[in-house]
């Protein structure tokens, strides 16, 4: 019953049925069956957690699933547990993989390594292929192998299995806070001012490798008491992948990887590097085919680019002012939320401009190219540099954008009749309601001549609207 309010039940249903009002709290503690509690769930809109019932199942209908699987299993198959091991993390044996802190002894048996001597420190080897044997290539370092047992100092010898690379990137981001230190991976202090990290962004063949080994390292120091937060990193996001021109993925037996370093050397490393952060959303899970024409494309903006210089003069040209803190503040906001491409594309737009302009001050390409210079580094600081600036264009501030310049001189609205849009205005920007409706007026005159305006809407910024007698 929900909100006290009790109905009067008919003669039929009394005569059928034992009838009781319950509060809705009291249906909760009534209940005990399942199948009950699932119907009394969907009823109440809540999201259902418990056993499922077989429904149209024959002889298991009404069952619920714990108590139908065994019986199904025993009917149609066997009851089996699958397990997955990923054994190639000791299996696939590197010389640059982690060494094992343990010794082989034939009295004392497997020893670790004492403290003192740890980490166990790879030897320098000129081979670093297996030694043919099965073992691992650490095996024919035989001087780095053979070491006294730390409890009975007899004859003994280093276990040469190592871990895959997987161990130690695990945890490497800690290493980062605090390289230098030789006494622990990492000072409390130096963990504090860098973890957890900001942002985790890599690929999603990462998510079941990397991002869920290094969770459960970090998980295992949190509770040692060695890290102070239990999630090594606050955020984490998937990249896209880039497929081959022919839109599948970039695979030696299908021969359509492509190699940068050629690209590199036929158009440069900035149009490479642009190319990439322009080919669509960067933390975005998609694929996006690499395209040659596209390529090229990137190349000639970036020529463009440098022929601009030509218009440079003393005097800042005002018409492209507003157009420049529009794009500051665009290319600024769109860096930080990894959107690349379209901070690319609002320098594309601001370099048509300047080439309808033909003339713009020496401070306003300079802004631009501070904008430029984290996708093109190499001809922004050239660029930077023919402007006769000593400082690198990457060691100076970001620009900044005025408010005051990002409002629109003049506005288009849609206007309307009777809820119909039937033309555009334009206005100025802090046009008053009067000058708005007077501009509507005139834009649809010919529509409204002769019929009689029962009604006005002005939605500031936005549209008119005339109620019109039909």
């Amino acid at each position: 019953m929900v909100g006290d309010e009790q109905v009067e039940v008919s003669t039929d249903e009394k005569s059928r049925h034992e009838v009781k009002w319950l509060t809705e709290s009291e249906v909760s503690g009534f209940i005990n069956r399942d199948d009950y509690r699932y119907a009394w769930d969907r009823l109440q809109g809540k999201p259902y957690t418990g056993n499922g019932v077989l429904y149209d199942s024959g002889e298991f209908s009404g069952m619920t699933s714990e108590e139908a699987i065994p019986l199904t299993g025993a009917k149609f198959g066997r009851m089996t547990k699958t397990y997955k091991l990923r054994d190639w993390i000791v299996s696939r044996q590197r010389y640059w993989g982690v060494p094992i802190p343990m010794i082989h002894c034939v009295d004392c048996g497997t020893v670790p390594v004492p403290d003192k001597d740890l980490p166990v420190k790879l030897p320098e080897v000129k081979d670093y292929l297996p030694e043919g044997s099965g073992k691992s290539p650490l095996a024919k370092a035989t001087k780095w192998v053979q070491v006294k047992c730390p409890k009975c100092k007899g004859a003994a010898e280093r276990e040469t299995d190592t871990l895959d690379t997987f161990v130690d990137s695990s945890w490497y981001f800690l290493r980062y806070t605090d390289p230098k230190n030789t006494k622990k991976f990492a000072y409390t202090k130096k963990l504090d001012n860098w973890m957890p990290v900001d942002l985790y962004s890599g690929g999603a063949e990462h998510t079941t490798m990397h991002v869920l080994y290094s969770r459960f390292w970090h998980k295992a120091l949190f509770d040692l008491g060695l890290v102070k937060e239990a999630e090594p990193y606050t955020r984490r996001m998937n990249r896209s992948l880039i497929l081959g021109p022919d839109g599948q993925k970039m695979s030696k037996s299908r021969g359509n990887v492509i190699d940068p370093d050629e690209v590199v050397g036929r158009l440069g490393a900035d149009t490479v590097r642009m190319y990439l952060a322009f080919i669509g959303p960067y933390n975005e899970v998609s694929s996006f085919p690499w395209n040659p024409d596209s390529v090229v494309g990137v190349r000639r903006f970036l020529e463009r680019v440098w022929r601009a210089q030509e218009y440079v003069g003393k005097a800042d040209n005002a018409a492209l002012e507003n157009l420049l803190h529009k794009t500051i503040k665009k290319v600024g906001e769109d860096i930080a939320a990894l959107k690349f491409n379209t901070a690319i594309s609002a320098l594309m737009i601001f370099i048509n401009a300047l080439e309808k302009e033909k003339a713009f001050g020496k401070g306003q390409w300079e802004r631009f190219l501070k904008l430029l210079a984290p996708f093109a580094p190499h001809m922004a600081e050239e660029l930077w540099a023919e402007c006769g600036q000593k400082k690198s264009v990457h060691k100076t501030a970001w620009p900044e954008f005025d408010a005051a310049f990002l409002r629109e001189a003049t506005i288009n609205i849609a206007v309307q009749i009777n809820g119909k849009t039937r033309g555009e205005a334009e206005v100025s920007a802090d046009a008053d309601k009067e000058a708005v409706e007077k501009a509507a007026r005139e834009a649809v005159a010919s529509r409204v001549e002769g019929k009689k305006i029962l009604r006005t809407i002005v939605v500031a910024g936005r549209l008119v609207n005339f109620v019109v007698e039909e």
